[in-house]
């Protein structure tokens, strides 16, 4: 006879090894209600008060100075709003694929306790990718809906703008959470990556003028750069910006290669980190 409270462990052992990124991302989801008035606040917040900016602020200067050309043919804030779009989801990546990777290795060490259940260190980063997706996705949509209100979306292909920026923002944040999953302790590296990876990949990609105005050595950012490729694949389907197919192709192959290696080789780390 089988004891009940085997069975129901096993049960249990057997859901968590079925269902465990889930859980893991049921966690996250948990933890994010604690600063849900922050995502909320900056979800609204941000597009209004940059397109706003952008569109009666800066656009004006730029398209008076333009005249009827403008940028790349359309109005400064049709140029400009995909790359904000996109940019919206590296902030995201770069928020959630960094100090909370850090809180759950070292300051508030869940993970190895999620470990020592039969969830597994790869479901662990599986959560965490599901759970920033979904705060992204949100986050990109209601992006979206403001650049609708602002008359910033011409093209009827635009609301391919919002997957494309949620895969540039992943394709990011990999990256940076596989790096984040090596630091035994934080002395200011994850500031640094602030400064002088994102600060200068939102300057030189072609995010507030195009690439090709920057001088040929400045211009290699760019072309490494995640956001340059989401920003320029965004253009495409927000108004119709001329470009070959291949370089279309290019840019979701390139970005779904970031998206894949880092999540590849944060798992890895992961795994080695929890079982050693």
């Amino acid at each position: 006879m089988i004891d009940p409270v085997t069975e129901s462990t096993t049960t249990v052992a057997t859901r968590s090894r079925r269902w465990g990124s889930w859980y893991v991302a049921e966690h996250r989801f948990r933890v994010m209600r604690s600063y849900a008035q922050t995502v909320v606040v900056t979800a609204i917040g941000n597009p209004l008060i940059y397109l706003y900016a952008m569109g009666v602020g800066l656009a004006t200067l730029v398209d008076g100075n333009l005249g009827g050309a403008g940028v790349n043919g359309v109005s400064y804030l049709v140029f400009v709003a995909p790359a904000l779009l996109a940019s919206a989801a590296i902030a995201v990546a770069s928020e959630e694929f960094s100090y909370p990777i850090m809180l759950g290795f070292k300051w508030n060490p869940v993970f190895f306790g999620m470990n020592a259940s039969s969830i597994q260190p790869g479901q662990i980063i599986n959560g965490i990718v599901i759970s920033v997706a979904v705060r992204m996705l949100v986050t990109c949509v209601i992006y979206y809906v403001f650049m609708l209100l602002f008359g910033a979306v011409p093209g009827p292909l635009g609301f391919l703008t919002v997957p494309v920026a949620l895969l540039t923002g992943l394709a990011f944040g990999a990256l940076f959470m596989a790096y984040t999953a090596t630091l035994k302790d934080d002395t200011g590296q994850l500031a640094m990556v602030m400064r002088f990876i994102i600060l200068p990949m939102t300057l030189f990609s072609g995010t507030f003028f195009p690439l090709d105005v920057l001088p040929p050595y400045l211009q290699w950012i760019g072309w490494i750069s995640p956001l340059w490729h989401g920003t320029e694949l965004s253009r495409v389907f927000a108004y119709g910006m001329p470009e070959p197919l291949w370089l279309s192709v290019v840019h979701v192959v390139y970005l779904t290669g970031l998206l894949a290696l880092g999540w590849i080789l944060a798992r890895r780390i992961t795994v080695g980190r929890l079982n050693t």
